[in-house]
């Protein structure tokens, strides 16, 4: 009893110490005439800038019948414009010594640079070419097409377990546009023409659709200008800008299939529909999802994978998202284990947050992992400047950046075991195996 005393007093301290390393992330932000909203972070800690742009488009913007056009966008909109050439985007960046990339989720499309801080305004140039110039023709869309098709080929089809995504939301959602993949349908790519994408950029592709957030080595008032003299141009989208506002109903009934694949060893998953993220809910279900898979001394990894013997490897992940998302909870099974007896192993560790609180020493490791997260999110300026938009697009609220962590921490364990009842249950729940197609064998 003493040293169980002692191991919670220890990590208190450890906790109260980590707290103590988050830093304000001090910021301004404004918005241009035109509605492009912007956020600027000063730190000469290095002398590097992130220049980033966030368009609040996603998969779940999309016309159902052209999925795949917010990701196609990530690519295009690397092809040029009317005053860079093709191919020149990313040899601007490379030449000036920085790196560039993109990303598409459900929600939103972010673009960024990362440079030396010299080179702030090569980041801008950049970034509003793609906003009012960008090269939206068809030898490029011809181009693109083409590395979509070997991207779904390469992370998709040819990955192990690469359906399992697109799988599971298909059955998690029967009406809100989450039910499809990011990726999209190659299918609907083939058939959509020059004009549909001319259209998608006039509609997303807008200052008032989007949030220009720069951190790093920059003095704000030069900055300023700068922003003025790139961005205060670029006219306002006139366009109705497309939010879904489908409401996916309740289940009342599991859905539970199989899929059968390439796959050796059997995947089991388990998918829980739960609130959006930021809702006051969302916390609980969060930390809970942490409960059963952050680390190796978490529930799943030790009961399932340790102690039973039953699988390689459990897990279970929030996916947030701007609208009510889903749990992940997921098991590889080791060879010669049946899926019925992981699942059910999986369902004993469920059952036992509903019926049994959870631990002082495991809350206060969740803290501490979660005090962790949020340094780490905030370790580089292309983090910070991310997390500053993001907070901005999805909640209206940047200076979230420094205060989310207290939703996180203010969660009790009796709220934990609420969310348990509450979310993780049968009729909740999309059930799926994936298994081995034996009559491929055959066929080879």
């Amino acid at each position: 009893m003493k040293t169980r005393n002692l191991f919670v007093v220890l990590s208190m301290l450890i906790g109260t110490s980590a707290i103590g390393q988050l830093k304000t992330i001090e910021f301004e932000e404004y918005d241009l005439k035109n509605g492009l909203h912007v956020i600027l972070h000063e730190d000469h800690s290095t002398p590097i800038v992130a220049v980033t742009v966030m368009y609040h488009v996603g998969s779940k913007n999309e016309n159902p019948e052209r999925t795949g056009m917010a990701h196609f966008f990530e690519h295009l909109l690397f092809e040029g414009s009317e005053n860079i050439g093709r191919g020149e985007f990313s040899r601007y960046v490379e030449n000036a010594g920085g790196v560039l990339n993109a990303n598409t989720s459900n929600d939103r499309t972010f673009y960024y640079e990362v440079l030396p801080s010299n080179q702030l305004e090569l980041g801008m140039w950049l970034e509003s070419e793609r906003m009012l110039h960008a090269k939206v023709a068809n030898e490029g869309i011809e181009t693109q097409r083409e590395v979509v098709k070997e991207e779904k080929r390469q992370r998709v089809d040819n990955q192990p377990y690469g359906s399992l995504l697109s799988e599971t939301m298909s059955r998690a959602y029967t009406e809100h546009p989450y039910q499809w993949p990011v990726i999209g349908s190659m299918e609907h790519l083939n058939a959509a023409q020059e004009a549909d994408f001319i259209d998608f950029y006039k509609t997303f592709y807008v200052p008032n659709n989007a949030v220009l957030s720069i951190a790093g080595d920059i003095n704000i008032e030069e900055t300023k200008k700068l922003i003025k003299k790139y961005f205060s141009g670029i006219p306002r989208g006139t366009q109705e800008i497309p939010r879904p506002d489908i409401i996916e109903p309740a289940k009342t009934a599991e859905v539970r299939d199989t899929i059968l694949g390439k796959d050796q060893l059997p995947m089991i998953v388990q998918a829980y529909n739960i609130p959006a993220q930021g809702t006051e809910e969302y916390y609980a279900v969060d930390m809970l999802n942490q409960v059963l898979s952050g680390g190796e001394s978490s529930r799943l990894n030790r009961a399932v994978v340790d102690e039973k013997e039953l699988a390689l490897f459990a897990g279970a992940f929030s996916f947030g998202l701007e609208d009510p998302g889903v749990t992940l909870a997921f098991s590889l099974a080791n060879m010669g284990v049946a899926p019925e007896e992981v699942e059910a192993a999986m369902n004993e560790e469920v059952e036992r947050l509903k019926t049994e609180l959870i631990s002082d020493e495991e809350l206060q490791k969740l803290k501490n992992q979660i005090e962790s997260n949020f340094v780490t999110a905030n370790a580089s300026m292309a983090g910070i400047a991310e997390s500053l938009a993001n907070y901005h697009m999805y909640f209206g609220e940047a200076n979230l950046i420094n205060t989310e962590i207290n939703r996180y921490l203010a969660v009790t364990k009796e709220e934990i075991m609420d969310a348990a009842k509450k979310y993780y249950t049968e009729n909740n729940r999309v059930v799926l195996y994936f298994m081995y197609d034996e009559s491929l064998e055959s066929s080879n």
